[in-house]
């Protein structure tokens, strides 16, 4: 029986690896990487020699029944992203889905816990929720407006993650919210475990001149959690 294992790997700082993960990686017969460029970093720093797949979004069919016939065979896999846990808003998840939904009980699925960007930005938020609206990246164009309307209707904070070539957009976007509704306090995760992890907090357009004194600060991914006053950081 093969065995297919989801490993989460660092967000940046590459000793944020447990060592159940490197145990299964050398195990591995293969790893599958969203960017095999990105992953052989990570194993070239702690001399992993396991030969990878590239599997990704644009992966079609021929590359997911290679996958598959893998794991008939017997194989054991490790699937990673480029960073954090697999499955969170990324392609990791349909991989899942496809080999359950292919294979059954023939395969064992197996989850090797890690970092997560969005676990990451709630532990050092100081907001103390229990309870979210978890929105992954927003869509570019379409739809986007749809999710923007449901983070302001939500009884509950919501976090969003972002690239750098949107990050203003959002924060101009969030900050009309201001302009008809209750206020907003906004606090942005950005580089978590990197060298120059920054965290901000206020309000939208307040965060947004901090960002802008200096291009470095819109260098990164970013991890944005929105919220009401009205919404107690701690709930009884």
């Amino acid at each position: 029986m093969g065995i297919l294992r989801v490993v989460g790997t660092p967000i940046g700082n590459l000793e944020d690896i447990s060592l159940r993960a490197l145990r299964v990686f050398k195990e591995s017969d293969f790893i599958l990487c969203e960017d095999t460029r990105v992953t052989r970093k990570l194993l070239d720093n702690y001399e992993i020699k396991t030969p990878t797949i590239s599997y990704h979004q644009h992966s079609g069919e021929l590359k997911v029944d290679k996958i598959l016939a893998l794991l008939e065979e017997g194989k054991n896999l490790a699937l990673v992203t480029d960073a954090g846990t697999p499955g969170i808003s990324d392609p990791g998840g349909k991989l899942v889905s496809l080999v359950r939904e292919k294979l059954g009980e023939s395969v064992k699925i197996e989850s090797v816990p890690g970092p997560s960007a969005l676990a990451a930005a709630i532990s050092i938020a100081g907001i103390g929720f229990d309870r979210f609206l978890f929105l992954g990246f927003l869509p570019h164009k379409k739809g986007r407006q749809t999710m923007l309307k449901e983070i302001s209707a939500s009884a509950y904070p919501a976090i969003v993650y972002e690239s750098k070539h949107r990050i203003v957009k959002l924060l101009e976007e969030l900050e009309k919210f201001n302009e008809h509704k209750e206020p907003y306090k906004v606090t942005v995760c950005r580089e978590l475990t990197k060298m120059f992890e920054s965290v901000y907090e206020g309000g939208a357009a307040e965060i947004l001149a901090e960002l802008l004194k200096d291009t470095n600060n819109l260098k990164g991914e970013f991890v944005v959690i929105i919220k009401k006053d009205k919404q107690n950081k701690y709930e009884e």
